[in-house]
């Protein structure tokens, strides 16, 4: 059968629908970001999709049925940006609610939903951190896609290394849907996926050396063991460990924007290429920017390998049907 068309908001570097591409059961069709180096990103990883560059704040219905009409797609995902949720954030707003909608940067979820409402996709699925559900605003949810016609929401909390990522990461998807993809029946572990990767090198995309330790840091590096910290910086909640020596016999850390990793083995930085493999990228998928643009997009994106397993799952919902019963007409 012809694949399932999708359209991808906030999509970034593309991790999200990588993962529902490599099923080849789905196509993107549009994707949009405001951000130029994720948007480049995109396309040069997705030389056949739309892209925007835009915000979506400024983009009307005109404007999108313009570019895709609602009869052209099966299913909307995206990523609208977790800064306003996120524990990892000390200046995120006291009140969880104000977040939705007070915060400029929360209210970006107010338009993902906005534009699910035009498009009234049979699926849809959004992602962000589990705090986006905290104190209200579950309900605040709840109530927004009710009122553009989802009678019925589902808040699916899922860890990626649970889906063959080796490196933790726990997100909530919030469908119409109930997504329940089976689990991976081992884990991948740092040292398996960095281990055939010669030295850092440009010969490969995104594998460049990375800067160097000034000395004084250095010495500090060298003295690390597995799973130790160099830096911790305040969060709304706790201290967050960065720079932190990976351990080649277990899962990596959460991967973020600002994470940087210390190398097993060599007293250096991963590369890009080598982060990038933490979250299930691979190596054929080339990140366009500056160094540090390429990490911040790389901890930035969904785990490619969770979502496969999402899409895998999604596909079986939208080829029988079942599950959708809950999608108003």
């Amino acid at each position: 059968m012809s694949t399932f068309k999708f359209i991808d908001l906030f999509c970034g570097a593309g991790g999200f629908s990588l993962g529902f591409y490599l099923t080849g059961k789905f196509e993107p069709i549009l994707a949009i970001d405001n951000f130029k180096p994720a948007a480049e990103t995109y396309k040069v990883n997705f030389p056949s999709t739309m892209v925007l560059v835009e915000d979506i704040r400024d983009l009307c219905e005109a404007d999108l049925y313009n570019f895709v009409k609602p009869d052209e797609i099966d299913l909307i995902i995206g990523s609208p940006p977790c800064e306003p949720f996120t524990g990892a954030n000390p200046n995120r707003l006291r009140n969880p609610v104000d977040r939705l909608y007070v915060d400029p940067q929360g209210q970006l979820v107010l338009h993902f939903i906005r534009i699910v409402g035009f498009y009234r996709p049979r699926v849809f699925i959004m992602e962000n951190v589990p705090a986006i559900i905290d104190n209200g605003l579950r309900e605040a949810l709840i109530y927004e896609f009710k009122r553009i016609g989802y009678k019925q929401i589902f808040f699916n909390i899922l860890n990626a290394e649970h889906y063959e990522t080796p490196s933790k990461r726990r997100r909530v998807f919030i469908s119409n849907i109930l997504l329940n993809p089976p689990k991976a029946q081992r884990k991948i572990i740092v040292g398996e996926v960095l281990r055939d990767l010669p030295p850092p090198t440009p010969l490969i995309p995104n594998h460049d050396p990375p800067p160097e330790f000034p000395w004084r840091k250095l010495r500090r590096v060298v003295r690390k063991k597995w799973g130790e910290a160099l830096i911790y910086f305040q969060g709304a909640e706790s201290a967050i460990p960065n720079l932190i020596r990976l351990d080649p016999n277990d899962i990596a850390p959460t991967v973020m924007g600002s994470s940087r990793f210390i190398h097993p083995f060599e007293n250096r930085l991963l590369t890009v290429r080598e982060q990038a493999r933490l979250m299930g990228f691979p190596d054929t998928f080339i990140f366009i920017g500056g160094r540090d643009t390429q990490y911040n997009m790389v901890g930035e994106a969904v785990p490619v390998p969770l979502a496969k397993a999402i899409a895998l799952y999604t596909y079986e919902v939208l080829k029988s049907g079942d599950g959708l019963w809950d999608l108003s007409t």
